[in-house]
């Protein structure tokens, strides 16, 4: 089965992700929660799986885990700039 695969672009809305200055030290968040972009992340990371994410945090939905991924290998991305 091929891989499907979709290019993002710098410009890409990310429209859960969100930034406040005053909230959680100005850390990409999820739809302007407590729940950091990282935290998300990490625990897809640790091998929670998604089903058990949004089971410990109900008020995510699908969309805020696959934004919060997509937004860091968005941000992973390595760019090699010629001198």
């Amino acid at each position: 089965m091929a891989a499907r695969k979709k290019r993002m672009d710098a410009g890409q809305r990310f429209d859960r992700i969100t930034f406040e200055p005053g909230k959680m030290g100005g850390r990409a968040c999820i739809r302007g929660m407590r729940v950091t972009v990282g935290l998300v992340v990490s625990l897809i990371a640790e091998g929670f799986s998604w089903d058990g994410i949004l089971e410990d945090y109900p008020y995510l939905e699908r969309e805020d885990i696959r934004q919060a991924l997509a937004y860091a290998a968005w941000l992973a991305r390595e760019e090699i700039i010629p001198a």
